[in-house]
């Protein structure tokens, strides 16, 4: 069958250029099914005030060691706030946002915005792609080109994708949910609707952090056109071992190898690794200061693991890898322009699944795995949790947020694991 989108999805370009972030809303009128063409436009006093505030910001003491284990170094957060002050231009992130084809349609009483980028390539295979948190669309920016347009990055026609990658409700561009229960099951829920709106009765679904979770929970609903997932976060861990590690042990007997070393990070994660998740797990409105303070909010953001936060604190002392300032800066600027940290925050509070455990999953699904992620899933687990497992593949760099760290290499695993899906 056809997979070419509904005819409502390509709007004119007068039209797109007529809506503005805030500034036009839908009229009642319309059905709730439509899908209306999105531009951001940040008011300047926005932005302006956004600045203000970062040069106004208060500092506390710097640390007592020498080391990541007290959160981000006062040094980094500091040279982040220059860089941010006196050199990042939002509107350059807003206009490489504009560039792309976006769209808003309401699902289930919410606005939910997504990019949304066909190939020229004939046979292309639809792909949603769902990001986590602290990440945004924004995260998943670098791999826009090299999955719609293989030919120009390496790959083969044949291995080309037309991209949906929406912003999760609460985030972004998206509605704020005014009512309880927006956890990772209506989220996933919400995304097998968007693709079905969007005409694609075929497609294929990729996600990390909590995009991971999501596409997992999609794969069990099996809804109709889904084919398989593709997951960089694995939910492997085996229920037993996750317990045990969740309760601080005993560790399991009988592992070793690959399974001794992912339990003892499992382990890590939930003893130390995750005060992020447990704070706004817990108690999401009390960190409503960082809807205040910029700098207060980048601190808290760029705090997301020891790998992450090591390699942010290179970036800022001038290497060049992986995360750039701007990569950091854009993002973060993007969650207070909008006025998203605690409404994201809330995906914690809904959610009552570990991301990392196995689920039960049976559709075919794609396992890749970065040797900086929070844990690295041995394939004896992977076998275990995806009966259906068609692709497993250690990669030789990258860590949790590999769309920004390592997009080719993430472009080359998504590739390979949908070919034989095709």
């Amino acid at each position: 069958m056809s997979t070419e989108p509904s005819r409502r999805s390509f709007l004119s370009a007068s039209a797109a250029a007529a809506l503005t972030f805030g500034l036009l809303r839908t009229s009642p009128a319309q059905a709730s099914s439509d899908i209306r063409p999105f531009r951001v436009r940040i008011p300047e006093r926005d932005v302006a005030e956004m600045r203000r505030r970062v040069l106004a910001t208060r500092w506390p003491d710097a640390e007592l060691v020498a080391d990541l284990s007290q959160g981000p170094p006062q040094k980094t957060v500091k040279a982040l706030a220059r860089y941010w002050a006196h050199e990042y231009d939002w509107r350059t992130t807003e206009a490489k946002l504009n560039a792309l084809p976006q769209f808003m349609t309401e699902i289930d009483g919410l606005d939910i915005h997504f990019v949304h980028v066909r190939s020229k390539h004939d046979n292309a295979l639809p792909l949603l792609v769902s990001h986590g948190w602290p990440g945004s669309v924004i995260e998943q920016l670098k791999i826009i080109g090299p999955l719609t347009d293989p030919t120009a990055h390496g790959g083969k026609a044949e291995d080309a994708f037309h991209l949906v990658i929406p912003s999760m409700p609460g985030y972004g561009f998206s509605g704020k949910p005014t009512t309880t229960g927006w956890g990772p099951d209506r989220i996933a829920g919400t995304w097998i609707e968007l693709m079905k709106r969007l005409g694609y009765d075929r497609y294929v679904a990729q996600g990390g952090d909590w995009g991971a979770l999501i596409v997992d929970l999609m794969a069990l609903r099996k809804p109709a056109g889904l084919l398989g997932v593709h997951t960089n976060l694995p939910g492997a861990v085996p229920v037993d071992i996750d317990n045990a590690a969740r309760a601080g042990g005993p560790q399991p007997p009988g592992l070793q190898g690959d399974e001794l070393k992912a339990w003892q990070d499992v382990l890590f994660r939930y003893s130390k690794g995750q005060a992020y998740a447990r704070m706004m797990g817990l108690r999401p409105q009390t960190l409503s200061g960082f809807a205040d303070s910029p700098a207060g909010l980048a601190s808290f953001m760029i705090d997301h693991n020891l790998a992450s936060l090591a390699q942010i604190v290179r970036a800022f002392d001038g290497h060049r890898e992986g995360l750039t300032r701007q990569d950091i800066v854009e993002n973060v600027s993007l969650y207070w322009l909008t006025n998203t940290a605690i409404s994201a925050a809330r995906l914690y509070w809904e959610s009552k699944y570990s991301v990392i455990a196995a689920k039960g999953v049976t559709l075919p699904v794609a396992v890749s795995v970065f040797p900086e992620e929070v844990y690295q899933a041995p394939r004896s687990w992977a076998e275990r949790a995806y009966p259906n497992l068609i692709h497993y593949n250690r990669v030789a760099k990258g860590g949790h947020f590999a769309a920004w760290e390592q997009p080719q290499i993430l472009a080359e695993e998504v590739r390979a694991g949908f070919r034989q899906l095709r």
